[in-house]
């Protein structure tokens, strides 16, 4: 299943049914439903994603130092994953320029 984010301001942002659905979830929206989000809104949307982003390269750094200490490798090696800065980075210029622009998103419709 694929997500596919559009607006009337910008073309459109595709993301595989994984990462969809935990960006939604990040920002408190309903995955299986088809959803909006307002240009008032989309202040909290990116602070929300970038803090989801922080968080998740905290604890990925964590892992990193704890297997370090224990002189193993990391449970999955930086270079063998994409981290959910790349997955979002589109979606976060989506946003941003809808919100300039004073469009809205929408997605399942």
């Amino acid at each position: 299943m694929l997500y596919r984010f559009k607006s009337k301001a910008s073309g459109d942002v595709v993301m595989l049914e994984p990462t969809g659905r935990r960006v939604l979830e990040i920002l408190g929206k309903d995955p299986a439903a088809p959803g909006i989000i307002l240009p008032e809104q989309m202040p909290a949307a990116i602070e929300a994603l970038r803090a989801a982003v922080a968080a998740e390269e905290a604890e990925a750094e964590r892992q990193r130092q704890e297997a370090q200490a224990r002189g193993e490798e990391p449970p999955v090696p930086p270079e063998e994953r994409v981290p959910l800065r790349t997955r979002v980075a589109p979606f976060i210029e989506m946003l941003q320029h809808c919100q300039r622009e004073q469009c809205e998103v929408v997605w399942g419709v």
